[in-house]
């Protein structure tokens, strides 16, 4: 019986442990997840201003002739995939994995009908496992990542579509609503979609060297922007997942110290009672 007393010690005490680095990591995630959202908010004003500089020009010229206003017949498409680095995470990189195999499955019948750009290691690997046609790849960001972290694969992603390796582009990533919903999304990014020529009087504006030629800057700017916008709206849901899966963790943990203390204490009393009753057997056998 001490034995087993040992043993459900030893358990609690482990427990315990793993309690104190599960709310340690819940903390550091509550506090990177406001530095996140408040990157992810501070860049929404950028990728919106530049939005509307685009479509007020390309909406203004008479005929746009761009590869990113293009649309041609698919046959073969881009799927840009945002994952996390590491686990630990609740269902945040299984949740947008999911949905992209789904989306996959639903639209192309072989390998050769689509290509994959990934951003994460838990992304890669798992591409990697089922042997999916992954041309780029871009791991070991930080929490807070700059523009100049993902600019490399953002422009790869956009590259191919303007010299028509591939015909359409997906952006796919689990879009930020709160610490406790993330929702995967598939969106497409290219080709963008043309605007309409406004019939309202606008202000006239004069560009050097031309329109198109400002347009020719600006668009792979603004894809590359979209991009990066998805990536802080992604790095915001897995630390709000993962702030809600430590939390779980800490509230499963102390629920099983209760279940064991309690288990403990029952054990413990059943020692003693039996203490006693040898105790109280041997006087009487001895009277």
């Amino acid at each position: 019986m001490a034995k087993g007393l040992r043993d459900i010690k030893r358990q609690i005490k482990s427990v315990q442990s793993t309690k104190q680095i599960t709310k340690a990591m819940e903390m550091v995630a509550a506090s990177k997840l406001r530095r996140a959202q408040e990157k992810a908010a501070a860049a929404r004003p950028y990728s919106d201003k530049l939005k509307e500089v685009v479509f007020s020009i390309a909406s203004a010229t008479k005929d746009i002739s761009h590869p990113m206003f293009e649309k041609r017949p698919v046959k073969k498409t881009g799927y840009l995939v945002i994952t996390s680095d590491r686990g630990l995470a609740g269902g945040y990189n299984t949740n947008i994995l999911k949905k992209v195999m789904v989306t996959i499955a639903e639209r192309h019948q072989s390998k050769d009908e689509y290509e994959i750009f990934v951003i994460g290691r838990k992304g890669r690997e798992y591409f990697r496992r089922r042997e999916l046609p992954v041309v780029e790849d871009l791991t070991d960001l930080s929490d807070t990542p700059s523009f100049a972290d993902i600019k490399s694969i953002a422009y790869a992603a956009v590259q191919r579509f303007e010299l028509s390796h591939i015909d359409e582009l997906h952006i796919c990533y689990n879009r930020f609503v709160n610490a406790l919903t993330q929702i995967p999304e598939v969106d497409q990014l290219l080709p963008m979609i043309t605007p309409e020529k406004s019939s309202a009087v606008s202000a006239s504006y004069e560009y050097e060297p031309s329109a198109s030629a400002v347009l020719e800057v600006l668009l792979p700017k603004y894809a590359e922007t979209l991009i990066f916008t998805a990536l802080l709206d992604g790095k915001a849901s897995e630390l709000g997942s993962k702030m809600t899966a430590m939390g779980s963790a800490t509230k499963n943990a102390t629920k099983m110290i209760g279940d064991l203390q309690l288990t403990y204490n029952r054990a413990r009393q059943a020692a003693i009672t039996q203490e006693i009753s040898e105790i109280v057997a041997g006087a009487d056998s001895q009277s």
